[in-house]
């Protein structure tokens, strides 16, 4: 006889139910196919471009190069627990917010490559690997999603529409190691979970993994976490005894998820530390409470009137609500809210991926049908679909994610890659209809016009192609000239070449643009006070404290954090925006060649893009 789990069997959990996995075979069998065509098909193309324009085999990012210097401690011997990253900021180093559940993957590639290649190679191969294996997921989820709403047509249109947006997105490009394309990932399955036909249980507590290993990975994801949340809550209230197995597989599963990741990544010296940017203290407990007390409610009350339905669902969101405001209520607003002034105006107004929509209006409008327009139109479709009761369940899920992906992306632009994923599966069902139409009707132009057009439209890809077409047009019809320094002359201050002077120093304590830190850790063995990362305020301040003032006053900024090296690069973006801030500051003097008797120039650097300057005793 077959034992039950006495904690599922008391909530009323049919165990069999939960599993399911001749159901789930059944489900995914028809996208193994395609889905392996496609990655085939991806890597040879990803292949293909990368080698023919090689630059470098880490990404362009500067997450990119830290995620690897953080990957490089690990295997160097720095502990499981320890985030510290020594080499960063003022002395004693800046604890990073990021998750050792994305260092654990990589760190593995590296290693099995490196029994059969030397370290350059095991490393170049492994982040060539690693991004293409997160795009997996996205195919699945997002196949899945499409056959959900439309069929056997639906999963091929959707799987190409997912291939189109993993190709044109730089998150899944070789190198791009940062955590942003596995949290793409986890939405996706979460997503083609919540829209699967009859609520299967086993679904649900898939979504519920992919959510708590969200949170754990990275806070960008947590509005999104909390919708979804919300959106399992408001369906087992509504429905109530049908959503029940749904409701209690998701929150058991994220609940458990949660604490398994928490006791495995966080030391026991942080268990009292609440932070606002990663997992810790604060969003365990909420967490597990939340989840916990909705699985309380939901094995009590389910057979029960939507009036106690309300109340047991409103006694756990007023328990969590009140955790929140009693251990993390400075998490309840923005976790950057607390920058200093002249990081913000000299630092974040600049970084791209958090301009909200005004922002961008202003610097580039001619991008903004890649980042807004396909979403607008999969939230308008989901809205029909939903008026005309047609799968109305899967295109209200839909459009709630795709409205807070949207508007996350108002306010920074980084949330329009989330909201352009999404958009796939409802454009997918759309194409799908069109398609269908016109090929029972071949001599109609219009239907033929109709899905042709739509196909072309529902791509983020050609809005932000257009845009930039568009834009060139304009500027060379209005006479302007192109920026002098180009993208190529600002990363020449950034490769192996231009770090090798560098490198030949004496390991010390180097200032520079933050833009340079990561790769200054990466090429070099020297402590760094600046890169672009909100926990280390304090070095980023004395660098740029240092920039702008004037050399007198500059030395003392330098000295006093003990910085040997002043690295300097004309063409870094930072550098022209220290200069034009404080054009008596020490960046802009030396610009003009007014180099002050405390530096010494290294000779090999002195027409080299990143020149160097030993700073006296």
């Amino acid at each position: 006889m077959t034992k039950s789990n006495p904690m599922v069997s008391a909530a009323g959990l049919d165990l069999e139910a939960f599993v399911s996995p001749s159901i789930a075979r059944k489900t995914l069998a028809p996208l193994h196919h395609p889905v392996l065509l496609a990655m085939l098909a991806l890597t040879v193309l990803t292949a293909i471009i990368h080698f023919s324009s090689y630059v470098d085999y880490v990404g362009a990012d500067n997450d990119d190069v830290m995620r690897l210097v953080q990957v490089r401690d690990l295997l160097s011997g720095q502990g499981w627990f320890d985030l510290t990253q020594t080499r960063l900021g003022l002395e004693g180093g800046t604890l990073m917010h990021w998750s050792r559940l994305v260092d654990l993957p990589i760190a593995g590639l590296i290693s099995v490559f490196s029994l059969v290649m030397d370290p350059v190679m095991a490393e170049a191969t492994a982040l060539f690997v690693w991004p293409l294996i997160t795009v997996l997921p996205i195919f699945y989820a997002l196949a899945l999603a499409g056959q959900t709403l439309a069929g056997a047509s639906g999963r091929l249109i959707a799987l190409a529409l997912a291939f189109l947006f993993v190709l044109s997105v730089n998150r899944f490009q070789p190198g791009s190691i940062d955590h942003h394309n596995v949290q793409l990932g986890l939405v996706a399955v979460i997503a083609a979970c919540l829209i699967m036909p009859g609520r299967p249980a086993l679904a649900h507590a898939v979504a519920g993994f992919a959510a708590a290993l969200a949170i754990a990975i990275g806070a960008e994801t947590t509005p999104h976490i909390a919708v979804i949340a919300l959106i399992v809550a408001l369906q087992w209230l509504w429905l109530g005894e049908p959503a029940r197995a749904a409701a209690l597989a998701f929150s058991l599963s994220m609940a458990s998820t949660l604490t398994a990741v928490f006791f495995s990544t966080v030391p026991q010296s942080q268990y009292g530390l609440v932070a606002c940017d990663a997992l810790s203290t604060g969003f365990y407990a909420l967490g597990v409470v939340g989840a916990g007390s909705f699985f309380l409610a939901a094995a009590a009350t389910s057979h029960q009137s939507l009036a106690v339905r309300i109340s047991a669902l409103g006694l756990a969101g007023i328990a969590t609500l009140g955790l929140a405001v009693l251990i993390a209520p400075q998490c309840l607003g923005n976790p950057l809210a607390g920058l200093d002034p002249l990081l913000k105006s000299m630092w974040l107004d600049h970084v791209t991926e958090a301009q909200s929509v005004l922002s961008q209006l202003r610097v580039d409008p001619w991008s903004i049908g890649g980042f807004y327009a396909v979403p607008v139109l999969a939230m308008g479709l989901c809205l029909w679909n939903i008026r005309e009761n047609r799968q109305a369940q899967a295109y209200g899920v839909l459009f709630v994610l795709l409205l807070v992906s949207w508007s996350i992306a108002l306010v920074q632009v980084r949330g329009a890659v989330f909201a352009n994923l999404l958009s796939a599966v409802p454009m997918a069902a759309l194409i799908a209809g069109l398609r269908d139409r016109a090929n029972a009707d071949p001599k109609n132009l219009r239907k033929g016009l109709a899905f042709a057009g739509t196909s072309i439209v529902a791509v983020p890809f050609i809005w932000a192609a257009a845009g930039a077409l568009a834009s060139m047009g304009v500027d060379k019809a209005m006479g302007k000239e192109a920026e002098a320094l180009s993208t190529k002359s600002e990363h020449t201050c950034t490769d192996a070449v231009a770090m090798a002077p560098l490198a030949q120093e004496p390991a010390g304590v180097v200032s520079g643009p933050s833009n340079l830190g990561a790769h200054i850790l990466r090429f070099t063995s020297h402590r760094v006070l600046s890169a672009p990362y909100h926990r280390n305020q304090g070095g980023m301040l004395t660098e740029l404290h240092a920039a702008m003032a004037k050399p007198k006053d500059a030395v003392k900024f330098l000295r006093g954090a003990g910085v040997t090296v002043l690295a300097y690069c004309l063409s870094d973006p930072q550098t022209r925006t220290v200069m034009a801030a404080a054009p008596e500051g020490l960046y802009a003097e030396l610009s003009k060649g007014n180099v002050p008797d405390w530096l010494e120039l290294v000779p090999a650097t002195r027409s080299a893009p990143l020149q160097l300057y030993r700073v006296l005793r």
